[in-house]
Order: structure tokens, then C-alpha cells, then sequence
């Protein structure tokens, strides 16, 4: 899979296209049926299957004190999550107050002109675009009839009697409710983050600890956490995750951050990209009288991770 950025580039596939119109925040099972949708369809006839999503978050540009503070993937995060799922390209439109003025109708106009052959567009039945969000799916329909161009409006997809979305798994991961996330996204929640560097504590403690730098995505309690960590090469190492402020060294105050401790690494980490999957919440977050005691105590974490 690909990644562009502007109407233009797409005019250099000339293959029939087959777009997936949305946010997807999270990619969850929802978006899911949104996407195979036009996979599905890009593969009855040879044709290229693509996703046209936007950054930032429309609703950070037009309502920013309303927006949620986390996302459930982050763009890099939602390109791996795309590939896997057989997309072909993803186009992905800058967001920006100009933008956001846009007629609806003058939207698909330039994109239908952008593409060499616009075959499907697929979207949920109730998505709403364009200026004042002027645009849904009677609009696209209409355009549609017009342009032979195939809309397909995706019914909501529930689970436990209620609709699946973005919202709901936000809340889910923030009460911890790791099962619940997973059903709602198809996959175990994972988040994808680089490491940078950080005050080098954990080494003196003999425990040494990647310090992430998290890409914005949406984060379950705070605490110890047994996690799986899958690094930029593919190899994957069971680990220990703190998240949190670490009050012992911090005092309350501090920022949060995500931390962890590799099981049986060697080795440089500085700059690369992991993904950690969280597994088991081992305790809460708590302050220890002495850098001892929280030594002791992060012996028995690892313990405790390793045999989960």
C-alpha cells in the first residue's frame, strides 16, 4: 500500500478506483465493513481499492473544545492497519479550515476529475461531508446516478445491541475493558509509539526502560502492565509497561508517560518504532518510600509479566 496526499497524485492510477470515503478512527469493525467493501469490489473487476480519509481530525479543526484528546490510531498506525486489510492506496487530505468551507457537491467534482476511472464509492449510511456538512449519502447517490459511479452506504455494525464506534471504544479502553475494545475493533488494542530518551533511571535500577513517545492514541488506566512488544524488524519480546507518572521519582505532578522494560533484550532502541500490546493490568500506579522498595517491587512486576 501506498500513501498520497493531494487529488493529483491520484491521477496517476489509471486502474477502475474503488474508495472507501471516512475518518476511520481505529479502523474498528464498523470502518472494517466500510473498507472490504470496496476491496471486495476492486477485486471482482482488477481494479485498485483506496481509502480517502483526512488529518487532522475534522472535528480538532472545525470544534477543537469538543475534540477528543486521543485518537484510537494514529495516521502511521492506520496505514499498517489499512495494508492488512488489502487497500491498495490511501489518500489522505490535508484538513484545514479552507478545506472545511468546501462545497460538498464541488468535493466530489474535483475528485471524480482527479480520478482516471472513479468506479465505487463506498462510505457509512450516515456520513456526513463538505461545507456545513452539506454532503450524505443522497447527495452522493444523486452524483452518483450521474457519473455511473456505484454508492455503497454501509449500515451501522452492532454489537451487544449497540452500535459499534469510535466513542464507545475510547470509553471501553479507559475503564480498562481491554475484551470489550477488542470485540469492537476485530483485534487486540495495540499502540504504536517511538522510543525516545528519557532520564536513564530504569538502567540504574537494573531494569532498563524504553520511553514512548506515543503517537496520540488512546491509552488504558494507569498502572503496571504486562505487555507484548513488537519491534520495528518484526521481532516480538514480552515485557513490563509502566504507565503512568511515577510518583516515586516524579512526585504526582509529573507527565504521564509509557515506559517499558524489554524481558531478555540486548540491545539499542533509541529512535525506533514499537508496538505494545497490552495483555494483563498488573497493579495500580503507587508511590514507594525509597528507590529500594521500588526496585523490589519492579523485580516482582517482572516477575509477575514474564509469567503471564
Amino acid at each position: 500500500m501506498h500513501t498520497i496526499h493531494s487529488l493529483e497524485e491520484i491521477k496517476s492510477i489509471t486502474r477502475g478506483l474503488h474508495i472507501a470515503l471516512g475518518v476511520f478512527d481505529g479502523v474498528h469493525i464498523g470502518h472494517q465493513a466500510v473498507i472490504k467493501s470496496v476491496v471486495d469490489a476492486a477485486q471482482l473487476d482488477g481494479g485498485c481499492a483506496g481509502v480517502l480519509t483526512f488529518d487532522p481530525h475534522p472535528i480538532q479543526v472545525l470544534a477543537p473544545h469538543v475534540a477528543p484528546r486521543r485518537i484510537l490510531a494514529s495516521l502511521q498506525h492506520k496505514e499498517e492497519l489499512l495494508s492488512d486489510l488489502g487497500i491498495d492506496f490511501l489518500l489522505v487530505i490535508p484538513f484545514t479550515e479552507d478545506f472545511a468551507k468546501l462545497d460538498a457537491g464541488c468535493f466530489l467534482k474535483s475528485l471524480n476529475e482527479a480520478c482516471h476511472e472513479l468506479r465505487t464509492l463506498a462510505m457509512g449510511e450516515d456520513w456526513k461531508f463538505g461545507n456545513q456538512r452539506g454532503g450524505d449519502v443522497s447527495l452522493l447517490k444523486t452524483f452518483g446516478a450521474q457519473h455511473e459511479i456505484e454508492i455503497k452506504a454501509i449500515g451501522a455494525v452492532m454489537l451487544d445491541g449497540e452500535r459499534v464506534s469510535s466513542t464507545r471504544i475510547r470509553q471501553a479502553l479507559r475503564d480498562g475493558n481491554l475484551d470489550s475494545a477488542a470485540a469492537m475493533l476485530g483485534r487486540e488494542y495495540k499502540v504504536l509509539g517511538t522510543v525516545v530518551e528519557g532520564r536513564k533511571l530504569g538502567r540504574e535500577l537494573g531494569f532498563p526502560t524504553a520511553n514512548l513517545r506515543v503517537h496520540n492514541e488512546q491509552l488504558p488506566p494507569d498502572g503496571v502492565w504486562a505487555v507484548d512488544v513488537t519491534l520495528d524488524d518484526g521481532s516480538v519480546f514480552r515485557g513490563a509497561g509502566n504507565l503512568g507518572v511515577r510518583p516515586t521519582v516524579e512526585g504526582e505532578e509529573g507527565r504521564k508517560l509509557l515506559e517499558v522494560h524489554l524481558l531478555d533484550y540486548q540491545g539499542d532502541l533509541y529512535g525506533r518504532d514499537m508496538v505494545v500490546h497490552f495483555l494483563k493490568h498488573v497493579r495500580n500506579e503507587q508511590r514507594f518510600e525509597s528507590l529500594d522498595e521500588l526496585k523490589a517491587q519492579i523485580r516482582r512486576d517482572v516477575k509477575m509479566c514474564r509469567a503471564t
